[in-house]
């Protein structure tokens, strides 16, 4: 909601500064587009209008709109890493908007080699936000979190630097940043705050939101003016998808098998459409989905450590007297959706809505077998190495000795049934 709060106020501020006072004043403004040579938006590029200085960045949809320019010639200069830079003439004139859509090209045949490799391409979009940004961020892009395998969002931000984990049964659950507590940060879905599922604890559990369901991450390790004040240790801002200028088909498959415990399958799917529609291609629809079932055993082993008396010497001695034969028998499902519908009313200017929906089970079973030996010792080897218990002493009898524990064999099974959902709008 405060999204779309923002963007009528961007619309209410741009027609107020396209009004006449902008011809009274003699200054106007400066919009356009900047595409590569296949025709597709360049988000994060630079724009800087000289000698006058003034810098933007393009949106999403490659748009960038400098207002309150004095009249006079002026050279728009655009760059993005990988391409060439674009140096355009414009005409500004009082109370007018002037139009300069860049088109940027390769700057070699070597470099369109690295552009068009969907691996770089990925990172260069990330360099260009980074290197854009008011502060320090790190951004992870689509093709490089889907190029790696990350069940969840938490798992794709821990391959950040500066950033660590705390793990829960292999996979990646609260996020550290700069070796900060979970709880100094914050997680946000396209600048609103996501709560934590849990309640009672502020950490949020990135594991319950699939890693496919997002455009691009971006780790904040410093705050800003505009970002809430409750990320101390940083902020992980989660931006959905946003229908491109080329249509978006997808549908993607993984499959496993785990022969543990008598063998598990394990598997996935995801899918995506996207499109923009009408004259100029100004509205757009975007749909994602996805699904994983993960299925894992686990077989440990946890000793117990007691101490007891040597009865032929009097000597306090320790021990290794029980021990946890643990199974576990895990099996998580997790799936989720994320869709957006967006109106670009003019460059610089669009209005937008977008969701986010996950939903996380994290079912399992355990098994504990513990045999206990007691702590009453009947006879110890020479050497030390063998220890035999007494198991047959009645520790209820008159003379049994002080801190007597006969032995036991205990068994115990747990069953957990926890659920996990985030949404945001």
């Amino acid at each position: 909601m405060r999204s779309f709060l923002s963007s009528l106020l961007a619309l209410v501020c741009s027609l107020v500064l396209n009004s006449p006072v902008d011809a009274q004043s003699g200054k106007g403004t400066v919009t356009g587009t900047v595409k590569d040579s296949g025709n597709s938006a360049l988000q994060g590029a630079l724009v800087e209008l000289l000698p006058l200085g003034r810098k933007v960045v393009t949106d999403d949809h490659g748009q960038f709109r400098v207002t309150d320019v004095p009249a006079g010639e002026y050279t728009l200069s655009v760059s993005y890493v990988g391409l060439s830079v674009s140096n355009l003439p414009v005409t500004v004139q009082a109370g007018q908007e002037a139009t300069a859509n860049a088109v940027l090209q390769v700057a070699s045949q070597a470099d369109q080699v690295v552009v068009t490799a969907e691996r770089l391409q990925g990172e260069a979009e990330a360099i260009n936000i980074e290197r854009t940004a008011d502060n320090i961020v790190q951004v992870l892009p689509e093709r490089v979190i889907t190029s790696l395998p990350n069940t969840n969002i938490a798992d794709a931000v821990g391959r950040v630097p500066s950033v660590s984990l705390e793990r829960d049964e292999g996979e990646g659950k609260y996020v550290q940043i700069r070796g900060t507590e979970p709880r100094l940060s914050s997680v946000t879905v396209n600048g609103v705050n996501l709560p934590s599922v849990e309640g009672v604890v502020r950490n949020i559990k990135l594991d319950a939101v699939p890693a496919d369901l997002v455009e691009r991450i971006e780790v904040f390790k410093t705050l800003s003016a505009d970002q809430d004040a409750d990320g101390i240790g940083g902020t992980v801002n989660l931006v959905t998808r946003t229908a491109g200028e080329r249509p978006i088909y997808g549908l993607g498959g993984t499959g496993g098998y785990n022969p543990i415990q008598n063998g598990n399958w394990r598997g996935g799917l995801d899918g995506v459409f996207g499109k923009r529609f009408g004259v100029g291609r100004k509205f757009g629809f975007l749909l994602n989905g996805t699904f994983d079932k993960t299925n894992r055993g686990i077989d440990d082993l946890e000793p117990g450590q007691s101490t007891g008396v040597d009865p032929a010497t009097g000597r306090n001695i320790a021990f290794a007297n029980t021990e946890d034969r643990r199974s576990y028998d895990y099996y998580r499902t997790r799936y989720g959706f994320s869709t957006g519908i967006d109106y670009n009313i003019k460059p610089g200017t669009s209005v937008y809505a977008k969701g986010l929906y996950s939903d996380f089970h994290d079912y399992g079973e355990t098994w504990v077998y513990t045999p206990n030996a007691g702590n009453t010792i009947k006879s110890v080897s020479a050497d030390g190495s063998q220890i035999t218990f007494d198991n047959a002493a009645d520790c209820a009898l008159p003379g049994a000795p002080s801190g007597c524990s006969p032995g036991s064999y205990q068994y115990q099974h747990y069953v957990r049934r926890p659920t996990s959902r985030s949404t945001a709008f």
